[in-house]
């Protein structure tokens, strides 16, 4: 099977040649949605596209807010139609984009649209964390009309991309939680960001995108509200997840990306076999419930040889346990 075939053969509960990582068979196209929004990985201040002051350490996966009293966008949530300067769409240059699908090969991996910053991480990179958490709080309504102007652009972005170079996939990052806990509380989760956000999810379903949304936190307590939006896979599921309750709750209707304990295995010091030990642990505890896609939840080990074993090991084992576990058809009997 080609690799997207792969993917999709899980997803529709029929037998792969392995169980993998999604994300392997995932070619994000370069949009200048997200160029527009990054910095410089060259450790100092940039203000993204949204005016936010960020910071991209050398070789980090992504930039990181440092919003201060001072640099906020957003100083004052009831005052965010003065502050708030929402980046344009018209004039972005979408060539390369449009270049990279047309001599993408869709039969063979999916062309991705990279989305990040949802809902609740917009917010917080406006106004700083703590400063956010007390907007959700204290003045819900102020803030579930920043919440809709941040909505709008995205689904706008949506909607531009799939006319630019109709993406398979939109992944759609908003991590909601810690490692712990959720950031918000569920009440406050469901009354500002669910359904805003499942009309981005209607959206992307209506641009024809398959809707991946990245969250490596804790997401347990919403996982219903996950399906009930319409989210078709979840990525960055970490083990800190009742994974197999999760997978009985939701009766199979989230496909999920994660399941490997990525700070037990990217350390020093650690023995291979511990790795690869790891790597088949995720794929035995969560594969039987079948749409699961073992992989770090993270995306990668940022350790390279600690990264080549767990791909090594997902190859080897996944490809196994796809062979010795074959998914019946209807009135077949096991042999």
């Amino acid at each position: 099977m080609k690799p997207r075939e792969n993917m999709m053969a899980i997803f529709n509960r029929e037998q792969p040649d392995y169980y993998g990582d999604f994300m392997a068979a995932l070619d994000f196209a370069p949009d200048p949605v997200f160029a527009a929004d990054s910095v410089p990985d060259d450790g100092l201040e940039h203000r993204d596209s949204w005016g936010t002051v960020c910071v991209k350490l050398p070789g980090s996966p992504g930039k990181h807010p440092h919003v201060t009293p001072e640099n906020a966008v957003v100083k004052d949530v009831t005052a965010w139609r003065e502050q708030l300067k929402v980046p344009a769409l018209e004039g972005l240059d979408w060539s390369a984009a449009r270049e990279f699908a047309a001599g993408a090969d869709r039969s063979e991996r999916f062309v991705g649209l990279f989305s990040a910053q949802g809902l609740f991480e917009r917010s917080h990179f406006l106004m700083g964390m703590e400063d956010a958490f007390c907007a959700y709080l204290e003045e819900p309504d102020d803030m579930a009309d920043m919440l809709r102007a941040i909505a709008d652009y995205k689904i706008a972005v949506l909607r531009e991309a799939a006319r630019q170079f109709q993406p398979d996939v939109v992944f759609f990052q908003d991590d909601w939680g810690s490692k712990q806990n959720l950031f918000l509380p569920p009440t406050v989760w469901r009354e500002l960001i669910k359904p805003l956000h499942a009309e981005i999810v209607a959206a992307a379903h209506e641009c024809g995108m398959l809707f991946v949304h990245h969250a490596d936190c804790i997401c347990e307590p919403i996982v219903e509200d996950m399906v009930e939006m319409g989210i078709d896979i979840w990525q960055g599921a970490i083990p800190q997840n009742d994974l197999p309750a999760i997978q009985e709750r939701t009766r199979g209707e989230l496909a999920i990306i994660g399941g490997i304990d990525a700070p037990a295995v990217d350390i020093e010091h650690i023995g291979e076999e511990e790795i690869r030990a790891e790597v088949r642990r995720a794929i035995d505890a969560y594969c039987p419930a079948g749409r699961f896609y073992p992989s770090i939840p993270s995306g990668k080990c940022f350790r390279a040889w600690n990264d080549a074993i767990v791909n090594d090991e997902l190859e080897k084992y996944g490809r196994r346990w796809a062979r010795e576990h074959p998914i019946l058809e209807a009135g077949q009997r096991p042999s």
